[in-house]
């Protein structure tokens, strides 16, 4: 597989535009979403388990309660590539506008 590549200035900015609930934070991207409880918060996570495993990129992320926070970005290319354009939307799809 190849190795990814940062995204650049153009692509990195339409990237942001499009994932707008998601925070831009250094060279990674940063979203936090609350449930009900601790079980809908669960199941969402399995769900992006199941995104992370088929992309083969894995956020890093917590979950306490009813929340989740999500963190993503290539850490073997220094930043945001389209890997992490694809896992933020595929997330976005999950939880809907």
């Amino acid at each position: 597989m190849a190795r990814p590549v940062l995204l650049d200035d153009a692509a990195l900015a339409e990237l942001v535009a499009s994932a707008s609930e998601w925070q831009h934070v250094d060279a990674e991207l940063r979203r936090s979403f609350v449930f009900a409880n601790f079980i809908e918060a669960f199941g969402f996570m399995t769900q992006v388990a199941l995104i992370a495993e088929k992309l083969d990129h894995h956020p890093e992320w917590s979950n306490v309660y009813n929340k989740v926070d999500i963190m993503i970005t290539t850490h073997d290319a220094g930043g945001l590539t389209a890997l992490d354009a694809e896992f933020v939307a595929a997330v976005d799809r999950l939880v809907g506008p």
